[in-house]
């Protein structure tokens, strides 16, 4: 399972600003990887842990802009096609999860 987040928001005023700032920041923690600018994913190894992270994000939201959460399982993200220029790329692997025996 994966959360991505896509967002726009203003950096007009220094307060603005910091208010990206802090909610990049907030991403991160969480263990978000920046896939471009303004998106960022997160895998998570169930729904439940999805929606977890999900409610963390809903959280952290500034009070202005726009934020866009969407879930999708493993199988929908490797299906992503990704070009740098012209040439294709592949999406991220997701980390493998500890197996213990």
């Amino acid at each position: 399972m994966w959360v991505m987040v896509m967002f726009d928001l203003p950096t007009d005023t220094k307060r603005a600003r910091k208010r990206y700032t802090v909610f990049r920041k907030s991403l991160l923690e969480n263990g978000f990887l920046q896939l471009q600018y303004s998106v960022y994913a997160r895998p998570c190894p169930t729904d439940e842990n999805a929606q977890v992270h999900r409610r963390r994000v809903e959280g952290a939201l500034p009070v202005e802009g726009q934020v866009r959460i969407l879930l999708f399982t493993d199988k929908q993200f490797e299906r992503m096609l990704v070009f740098n220029g012209k040439i294709r790329d592949f999406p991220e692997n997701q980390p493998q999860q500890l197996a213990f025996f």
